[in-house]
């Protein structure tokens, strides 16, 4: 195909605009090492039925309640560091509710990782789907929802949820969605109502699930600058909030970053943040926000 002088000029201007901004781009900062040393870890309320731990540990049938272990102490290696193919993997045994956090706190970022699911199970989830979680904006103390992790707005992990929103422990946000009946849904071109942005339990669906086949991995990314958020699974835009705040008064746009054990077994890959001053263009018009 012919093109005149002025269009091959073009394109080639926005060939060298693409190249710069490429080269200008942050490095990546790789979050995972063999020894943790950029996490502490957190365990909750081990369940009933978890077995191997000291005789005067406290349990109970309610994960959610009770004496949680605590910082720093996980008997069972319910969090760890593993090789495969080269490559260093956080292994979630999932046994005992928990929460990976960084020691670092981080706003305006670029956050990803590659997630995929284990096997095993357990109480008292042994009977329902899959589920862990990437908790973002995470302040105050351990243990201010369930025993277990910090205030915070979670990407939700879990089997055909990935990309879900909650808002843990008087978090709040502002999401664009569509009514279904008892979930809300995000729609970038759905309506918009600040008064009542959140349905009960503070939670609004994905728009459409992207996940890879159980067994595969999937890619899961965070974009957030300022009081803004994106969730992206394997490249699609499936959830975005405005205006995240805690307890209706003031924004809310940094804070430590936690992975979720929450039932089952999960592995985490790949984990890396890039710090960033606003949203690329193509994620800003997809998410539905305005310049």
């Amino acid at each position: 195909m012919h093109r005149s002088l002025p269009t091959c000029l073009l394109l080639l201007s926005s060939v060298l605009t693409a190249l710069l901004r490429a080269a200008d781009a942050p490095a990546w900062q790789q979050l995972l090492d063999a020894q943790l040393s950029r996490w502490e870890v957190w365990i909750g309320v081990p369940h009933s039925s978890v077995t191997g731990l000291p005789s005067d540990t406290p349990q109970s049938d309610n994960v959610t309640k009770g004496t949680p272990l605590g910082l720093n102490h996980d008997p069972k290696k319910v969090f760890s560091v593993i090789e495969q193919d080269g490559q260093l993997v956080l292994k979630i045994t999932g046994e005992i509710y928990g929460g990976l956090t960084t020691l670092a706190s981080y706003g305006d970022y670029h956050f990803s990782c590659q997630v995929r699911w284990g096997e095993k199970k357990w109480p008292p989830r042994e009977n329902l789907r899959r589920d862990s979680g990437l908790l973002y904006h995470c302040t105050g103390p351990h243990g201010a929802f369930w025993n277990v992790w910090k205030r915070c707005v979670e990407f939700q992990v879990q089997e055909k949820d990935f990309g879900d929103l909650f808002m843990l422990a008087g978090t709040g946000g502002d999401v664009r969605y569509r009514d279904l009946e008892v979930k809300a849904q995000y729609d970038p071109k759905g309506i918009w109502d600040p008064t009542q942005p959140l349905r009960p339990l503070g939670r609004v669906q994905r728009s459409a699930d992207h996940e890879s086949p159980h067994g595969e991995w999937s890619t899961l990314e965070i974009y957030t600058v300022g009081h803004r958020a994106i969730h992206l699974v394997n490249g699609h835009v499936v959830m975005a909030i405005e205006n995240i705040r805690v307890n209706q008064s003031g924004s809310l746009s940094s804070g430590q970053i936690q992975i979720q054990s929450e039932g089952a077994e999960v592995y985490y890959r790949d984990i890396k943040l890039r710090p960033i001053t606003r949203f690329p263009d193509n994620l800003a018009r997809a998410a539905g926000f305005s310049p």
